[in-house]
């Protein structure tokens, strides 16, 4: 993955670099939420980038309110992170081309020329992560220590981000 000149940008990048898999989370028509798992495979500039099927009931509720959230978990890692941002739905032939992969078949069966295959870009405000990936020797000893001197017990990095366009 190609450095990204925002820094906090490259702060989401470096989080989820190894998860690729997050749960998109939009708002229907009736206010509810809700979320299905998606995975993303570019950060461009400010924005997270997935294919998706153009006539997809995402794609509905993105049109009528275009806020999303997108999280991703590491259990192994102890790494979670979440985005917010406003979508948009595009059938760029050309961005298309650049994301696809022959796996995409089997969403898409006629290749990236499906007329249903479509560019879903988030385009990231804030984020919040949270990172424990320190090794479990140093939990104990945190946990341990939070228990002993009644202190609350902060296992890693958590921090909120705003992104500046």
């Amino acid at each position: 993955m190609e450095k990204n000149a925002n820094p906090e940008m490259q702060k989401i990048a470096d989080k989820i670099k190894n998860i690729k898999n997050g749960m998109l989370v939009t708002i229907e028509e009736d206010g509810s939420l809700r979320s299905r798992p998606m995975r993303y495979l570019q950060i461009s500039g400010t924005d997270i980038l997935f294919l998706t099927g153009y006539a997809s009931g995402k794609t509905h509720e993105i049109k009528n309110d275009s806020h999303v959230n997108v999280s991703f978990a590491d259990d192994s890692s102890n790494v979670y992170v979440s985005i917010s941002g406003k979508a948009t739905v595009s059938k760029d032939p050309k961005k298309i081309e650049e994301l696809w992969h022959p796996a995409f078949k089997a969403w898409f069966p006629e290749g990236k020329d499906d007329p249903n295959v479509a560019v879903l870009r988030v385009a990231v405000n804030s984020a919040e992560y949270w990172d424990s990936s320190s090794g479990p020797v140093v939990h104990a000893i945190g946990f341990a220590k939070a228990i002993l001197t009644g202190e609350a017990y902060h296992p890693g990095d958590n921090e909120k981000l705003s992104i500046d366009k």
